[in-house]
């Protein structure tokens, strides 16, 4: 499985050098404007990790790699592991970018910095719970379109009942008291079901 992660890292060590531009830029904005930085690393590491699957399928590499030892078990357990290594490598860079902009601009707060980045680890962590199984199954084209359609039928399903539903200040209380704590764990148990339905998906598709 390392050398499948290798080979992953080394997919995206390619498309760096148009990230670091795209960072370059965010950061000027940042400085210069009022945008927040955190939503990064879900942008970086999504975008990064989703041209190794087209890479994969232009190349056919899935029909290759199916041969080697335990070789679609560990497809899959390299792609969420590659994409975990992602995420805290990019949320790392970008938190600290965070700090050093806010003591720059003088508009440091750690809190808004740490609820920002749980935000958005957890928001990247649910992308993949949807979109992984999808790739897997249809393939990187067609899992795109399916993932769009899910997502966009879970946003009018989601704002639906939040409009319908009434929330009460019990309630409100309580998501900013243990919210935080309820979607970390959500999407641990989100990712391995996430993982769990991908693999057996790959397990029975023909190449």
């Amino acid at each position: 499985m390392l050398g499948l992660i290798k080979k992953d890292l080394f997919l995206i060590k390619g498309n760096l050098k148009a990230t670091g531009i795209i960072l370059i830029v965010f950061i000027g904005l940042a400085i210069f404007g009022n945008i927040n930085l955190a939503f990064l690393p879900v942008f970086i590491s999504f975008v990064l990790f989703m041209s190794t699957f087209s890479y994969d399928e232009y190349n056919k590499w899935d029909s290759y790699a199916i041969t080697l030892p335990n070789g679609r078990n560990n497809v899959v357990k390299a792609k969420y592991a590659t994409t975990l290594i992602l995420l805290v490598v990019s949320t790392v860079i970008v938190t600290i970018l965070s700090i050093l902009l806010g003591v720059v601009k003088n508009e440091f707060d750690i809190k808004e910095i740490i609820s920002a980045t749980i935000g958005s680890i957890v928001a990247i962590i649910l992308l993949i719970s949807i979109t992984y199984p999808i790739i897997f199954k249809f393939g990187n084209e067609k899992g795109r379109i399916a993932m769009f359609i899910i997502i966009f039928l879970s946003s009018s399903i989601f704002a639906f009942l939040f409009k319908s539903v009434k929330i009460s200040k019990d309630m409100i209380s309580l998501l900013e008291q243990y919210g935080v704590f309820a979607f970390i764990i959500l999407s641990i148990i989100l990712l391995f079901g996430s993982y769990q339905l991908s693999k057996n998906i790959y397990q029975k598709k023909e190449f």
